[in-house]
């Protein structure tokens, strides 16, 4: 069966042709409180992107952790909970996974480590980080879009970048 070859629409949402760049990019700390935690940092996000002044180009916000993922979803309490759950589903705490297996491991140890397999196999399913367009000076997310740091590991300090690149 042969497709259908169907015009593709373009629209351009705004161009840029200033000659000069500018980056911005600042450091972002949050205190997580537990496990499978959603972090809402939009607000943080956008006030990164504001004080950088561009108005055209993108802003890349990324986890400097394996065991804490960034991503765009929506901020409605249920879902957030059916996301926790699938990610437990997927990849339960209490599930056998090698790289808790202390006897055996052997290199990426800290004094205080703790079995955590879990939380690296549900990042697996999630990412590092998420690049946002900025346009007329404002992240282009959709009307329901946040953007969520999420805990996967124990509460502890988490670092996040906000990159933002463009023209004035």
């Amino acid at each position: 069966m042969k497709a259908t070859v169907v015009e593709a629409r373009r629209e351009t949402v705004s161009r840029s042709d200033a000659p000069a760049a500018r980056v911005l990019c600042e450091a972002l700390e949050y205190e997580t409180t537990e496990s499978l935690e959603f972090i809402d940092i939009t607000d943080d996000v956008i006030s990164v992107v504001e004080a950088a002044g561009i108005q055209f180009g993108q802003v890349a916000i990324f986890s400097q952790h394996t065991t804490a993922a960034v991503k765009i979803n929506e901020h409605e309490p249920l879902l957030l909970r059916d996301l926790a759950r699938t990610l437990r589903q997927f990849a339960p705490p209490n599930a056998y996974y090698e790289h808790n297996d202390f006897s055996r491991r052997t290199v990426n140890m800290n004094p205080d480590e703790c079995a955590n397999g879990h939380a690296h196999v549900q990042h697996l399913f999630l990412s590092s980080s998420e690049t946002i367009p900025v346009v007329d000076g404002r992240i282009t997310l959709g009307t329901w879009q946040r953007v969520f740091l999420i805990e996967l590991d124990h509460p502890r300090r988490r670092r996040v970048l906000v990159n933002v690149v463009g023209t004035a």
